[in-house]
């Protein structure tokens, strides 16, 4: 099937839209997501409001269209990282990789990380076409446990998940039709929000003075996490 070629006028709003989304993410790194304003952007670009409420009728329209790239970018990031390491056959190479894809990832944009793993801004609710982009990262994770599951080994001694919190993870397993046990489900959310804490308090100082450069511990952490997800 042949795409019709964009018109003078199609490519011209897809750059304004791109000069929009850039002069915001601007906004974003000077003042953070709460005071992100559309008057202020437009002010920027030398557009009347008017005129930019025809791109973003609103600043949630707008912090959605940031949201969702931000989401795409990382994502897009970490799936690279772990086909190049192919998680079928080495699992723990995709699992570091995938933490190293974040990891860079938030460094190299640390107001859009925020903007996605910090804080939630008052009077913002996501919308469901964030739910997509948002998931690319831990639907990479389920890929690495799923390519791997033979081979994946609970840790000496585990205890089992208690009643409530086995019942709410079945729950999630059954609702999303995932093809791994709650028990691995489980360990992977808790390897997962392990790795985005650390990125967290490294990107925002909280390891200064301790952990600091947090490159070591950060390779430990993922390599202990490793070993709780039962990777060969």
């Amino acid at each position: 099937m042949t795409t019709a070629p964009r018109t003078a006028r199609d490519r011209a709003r897809a750059e304004l839209t791109h000069e929009i989304k850039a002069a915001a993410r601007r906004h974003l790194a000077a003042h953070g997501a709460q005071q992100l304003s559309l008057r202020a952007v437009a002010r920027e670009l030398g557009m009347a409001s008017s005129a930019l409420y025809r791109y973003f009728p609103s600043r949630d329209d707008l912090l959605t269209a940031l949201i969702v790239d931000a989401y795409n970018a990382v994502g897009e990031r970490v799936e690279r990282a772990v086909e190049a390491a192919g998680p079928a056959e080495n699992p723990r190479a995709a699992w570091r990789g995938l933490c190293d894809a974040v990891r860079e990832w938030a460094r190299e944009h640390p107001h859009e990380y925020a903007l996605i793993y910090g804080s939630p801004v008052p009077g913002y609710k996501a919308p469901e076409d964030t739910m997509a982009p948002f998931a690319r990262v831990p639907f990479a994770l389920l890929r690495v446990l799923r390519d791997s599951a033979r081979d994946i080994a609970p840790p000496s001694g585990e205890a089992a998940l208690p009643g409530p919190l086995a019942a709410q993870f079945e729950g999630v397993v059954e609702a999303a039709g995932l093809d791994v046990p709650a028990p691995v489900l489980a360990r992977a959310l808790f390897a997962w929000t392990g790795v985005f804490g650390i990125v967290s308090f490294e990107l925002f100082g909280q390891l200064a003075g301790s952990a600091d450069p947090a490159d070591p511990f950060f390779t430990y952490a993922v390599t202990r996490h490793a070993d709780l997800l039962g990777l060969p």
